[in-house]
Formats: structure tokens, sequence, C-alpha cells
């Protein structure tokens, strides 16, 4: 199984950026625990704090069984990126390290949500565990 993990803008900067809402561990560290925990998945991580470049990265994502998507601040304003995961028709989930719903009211509204298969939310970097799960097994879901 080949799996997208895609992480939009800031998430460069985990481990470091409000870790009281992200937490201490960095991209590297979310990397490595998933290769660990899924060595029967080929994963590739990319992330980028470009709207154009997580376009461009979902497009090439045609052939892949699934994306694990943390489009992060672009989730909540960008039609563009949801026009992208509607076209290429791969199962994508979407994830955020931070409950968006207890925080402010701007983060409530997804607009990737509805062309998602699923959305995760709150549980820090174990929602990565939880999309590519449900990934693996589409039936239990």
């Amino acid at each position: 199984m080949r799996v997208l993990v895609l992480n939009g803008p800031n998430l460069n900067l985990l481990g470091t950026r409000e870790p009281e809402t992200y937490g201490a561990k960095t991209l590297n560290d979310l990397e490595t625990l998933m290769m660990e925990r899924f060595p029967e998945v080929e994963f590739t991580f990319e992330q980028s704090n470009h709207e154009g470049m997580l376009i461009d990265s979902l497009h090439a994502a045609r052939g892949y069984d699934g994306i694990v998507l943390n489009a992060a601040a672009y989730t909540h304003t960008s039609i563009a990126l949801r026009d992208a995961i509607a076209a290429i028709e791969v199962p994508t989930i979407e994830v955020h390290l931070s409950n968006v719903h207890a925080r402010e009211e701007f983060r409530h509204r997804s607009l990737i949500a509805p062309v998602c298969r699923g959305v995760i939310s709150g549980l820090g970097m174990t929602g990565y565990i939880l999309a590519t799960e449900a990934l693996l097994h589409p039936d239990a879901t």
C-alpha cells in the first residue's frame, strides 16, 4: 500500500511552535513513528507552506492508495485544495493535531471535509496513525 502523508503550512515547525497546542514532537518524529508502526506501508512524506505546492502534491498522488492530509490553516480557506482532493479521487483523511472545534471560531469550518473520507481532530500524532488504519482497513470504517 502506498500512502502520501501531506502536511501544510507551519507544520515544519512542530516541536517548537506552540508546544502547548501542538506538542513537543517534530515532523521527523511523526515520520519515524508512522514507518515503525506500519512497516508494510510505502509512505511518501511531504510538507509545504505553499498552497500551490500542496495542490501539485495532490495531483501527483494519483495512483496512491490513500492520503493522510493535514492542510493546517488551508483547511479553513482553500477551495483550491478542496477541488484538488475531489479531482484526484484518492481516499483522503483530514487530520489535525489539535481539536479545531475547541479553538477559535474560524477554525471550526473545514472546506475540505466534504470531499474527504473522514476527519480526525484533537488526538495529536495518534490521529495520523488512526487515519492510516482507516486507509488500510476501509471496510472497518
